[in-house]
């Protein structure tokens, strides 16, 4: 599985080569008290958020996606997306980043349970007061949904939904209705797009490297390979994945980044179909979306 590794500089003069390799590295920090999650409704306990700080700017170690051979243009409709979920629904939205438009669009602006999605904002919240780098990578990289309820409790709970859907103009995003629950924070396809091009474009290195270095087991052991790296083997990619069941469906949602591309599917499955048929489909979509035929394994 390939994965964004750092920035290669490679120069080439009066036949002496040199190559400078830049990699980014990890530590650890504690953790506070956890909140509810997707499947536990508690109520969160009142802490104060630290002091606010400004997350680092980037330096060398970001690893910027770079350009990977891209297929012809793949037509993507409603039919389309029907037809592999057979049940369900899918929204898709692809944003080049080379000539900055959306390439494609479907059911852009309909609403999901976010899952560990919002990880993404709560993320961008507890590095910007000044918390630990390292847990947060951890958070994103794994999945960690024990880190996700320290954090949420810690640096606004569902403040944190709102300040960023207001600052960074996401539409139809909101908090969850139960403040405990941060995974029923609810999220649209086009606004995943919009945090993935205000990450890429701030360069947030903290972040971007963990979504670089996603383990294809997260922290409670579900298999989070399901579309975006099952369909592009052989490309470069950045990822967040989610997951939940079931109030009363199951969301399995697969977002980041494949060579220039902003690649984000949600899809709302019945509860019948279990884990394994649901990312199999949704890796099916990414496949068709990237031009690179059927998913491994099929349905």
């Amino acid at each position: 599985m390939r994965k964004l590794s750092g920035i290669f500089l490679v120069g080439l003069c009066l036949g002496a080569i040199g190559a400078v390799v830049v990699t980014a590295s990890h530590s650890d920090a504690a953790a506070t008290q956890p909140i509810a999650v997707t499947e536990i409704a508690t109520t969160p306990p009142a802490t104060s958020a630290p002091a606010a700080k400004t997350e680092p700017t980037a330096t060398s170690a970001t690893p910027t996606p770079t350009p990977s051979t891209k297929a012809d243009p793949v037509e993507v409709d409603a039919g389309k997306l029907d037809k592999i979920m057979r049940d369900g629904t899918a929204s898709v939205v692809v944003f080049d980043r080379d000539s900055g438009k959306t390439t494609v669009s479907v059911r852009a602006d309909r609403g999901y349970t976010s899952a560990s999605i919002v990880k993404l904002l709560i993320a961008l919240s507890a590095l910007e007061q000044g918390g630990p780098a390292a847990d947060v990578q951890r958070m994103l990289s794994r999945s960690d949904d024990d880190l996700a309820s320290r954090f949420w409790s810690a640096y606004g709970g569902p403040a944190i939904v709102t300040r960023w859907a207001r600052n960074l103009g996401l539409a139809g995003t909101r908090p969850p209705e139960d403040a405990g629950r941060w995974g029923d924070t609810r999220i649209t396809a086009a606004d995943v797009v919009k945090i993935y091009r205000y990450l890429l474009d701030r360069k947030s290195t903290t972040i971007l490297n963990a979504l670089r270095d996603a383990t294809e087991r997260g922290s409670d052991g579900f298999r989070q390979y399901f579309g975006i790296p099952d369909a592009a083997k052989g490309q470069e990619w950045l990822v967040k994945q989610g997951w939940s069941c079931c109030r009363p469906t199951r969301m399995l949602h697969t977002s980041g980044v494949v060579g220039n591309r902003i690649v984000v599917v949600l899809s709302e499955h019945p509860s019948k179909v279990d884990y394994a048929t649901g990312s199999r489909r949704v890796t099916e979509i990414v496949s068709t979306l990237l031009g690179s035929g059927e998913a491994a394994g099929g349905r």
